[in-house]
């Protein structure tokens, strides 16, 4: 099994850190943001990554070359970020036809990732109950498909999923950038076909100068 991160995006409310640094290359202990998913991911035995990369690219493209243990990551730039969904749909021809599994390279999570199915009709999302910066949540579970209600839902999506990119096939004509939770999921989450579990573990999106420093400071106390 493959699986992709996402790596491209600009971190602009990480702003003075990222002015020169991509949000995947901030520390969090002594490894990268992206270091820990690769090392999460290796751990149940992902062998091969696909990684996309646009904002100060070059700098994640090295700085994952440099480390011997990192072997096979196929890196795809983009000229210009393309969203989370364009980037999976641009990485489609990389990413085959068995299901991978989605990561996003900014977060800090101790989420259970042997829990994830080996398979899906569609996609299976990791759902985390919601933090303060996402009251609302993004969606609800009835029975263990994905439902969104019109006021509040109780999980919001971790970043992690599941993908059987035949789900990608439809948005082939769709000009990046978009994103993938509305143009990709919602479409399918609309007819159930997407699943998902809640995971209450420690989760966090390092969006912002106190979640990084959050993220951090959970680091030190497991230490």
């Amino acid at each position: 099994m493959k699986a992709m991160i996402l790596a491209a995006g600009e971190g602009k409310r990480l702003q003075p850190l990222t002015l020169k640094t991509p949000k995947p290359l901030l520390k969090v202990g002594s490894s990268s943001l992206i270091e820990h998913q690769i090392n999460r991911l290796s751990d149940i035995g992902i062998k091969n990554f696909i990684v996309n990369v646009s904002y100060l690219g070059e700098q994640i493209t090295e700085s994952l070359k440099d480390n011997s243990h990192y072997q096979n990551i196929t890196f795809i730039e983009e000229p210009f970020p393309y969203g989370t969904g364009g980037a999976l749909v641009n990485a489609m021809d990389r990413l085959g036809d068995d299901p991978f599994i989605l990561c996003n390279a900014d977060i800090f999570t101790k989420i259970d990732l042997t829990k994830l199915p080996s398979t899906t009709e569609a996609a299976h999302l990791i759902g985390t109950p919601n933090p303060k910066h996402n009251s609302d949540g993004d969606f609800s579970v009835l029975g263990n498909s994905v439902i969104i209600n019109e006021q509040a839902n109780h999980l919001t999506w971790s970043g992690i999923s599941l993908i059987n990119p035949k789900i990608l096939k439809g948005c082939l004509e769709i000009s990046f950038p978009f994103d993938i939770w509305n143009t990709v999921f919602k479409p399918f989450i609309k007819n159930q076909k997407i699943t998902a579990h809640q995971d209450a573990s420690l989760w966090i999106d390092v969006g912002t100068i106190d979640r990084l420093e959050l993220a951090r400071a959970s680091l030190k106390e497991e230490n």
